[in-house]
């Protein structure tokens, strides 16, 4: 599976972004999809996530700004993030996991600046 994610950009603080995540196969048959992030000397984080059964999950950070789905028929997905903060500046990488393997997209850049 290969992923490519895009979208990120230069953004004031309070604006928001759509981050998408094009995927080459059937993301139908991940165990679970997510959005992580990291910023340089720190760990990759956990930003949200959705299930195969389409149940999504977010960090506490994400909670009431983000939002993610996806859309099975053209294997995409996608993270919302609107009232974006200072703090959400970061590489932002989309992951599949499968049953066996994880795969994970480039990252695109998202920066949160007046």
């Amino acid at each position: 599976v290969q992923l490519q994610a895009s979208g990120g950009g230069l953004v004031q603080p309070g604006g928001s972004l759509k981050l998408s995540c094009a995927a080459s196969g059937n993301i139908f048959s991940s165990t679970y999809m997510g959005w992580y992030r990291q910023t340089p000397g720190k760990q990759r984080e956990l930003v949200a996530m959705i299930t195969r059964s389409g149940t999504a999950n977010y960090a506490d950070s994400a909670k009431g700004r983000f939002t993610i789905s996806r859309d099975i028929s053209v294997n995409m997905m996608y993270l919302q993030m609107n009232g974006l903060r200072p703090e959400d500046t970061a590489l932002y990488y989309c992951k599949y996991s499968g049953n066996v393997y994880d795969y994970w997209g480039q990252g695109t850049q998202v920066t949160v600046s007046s």
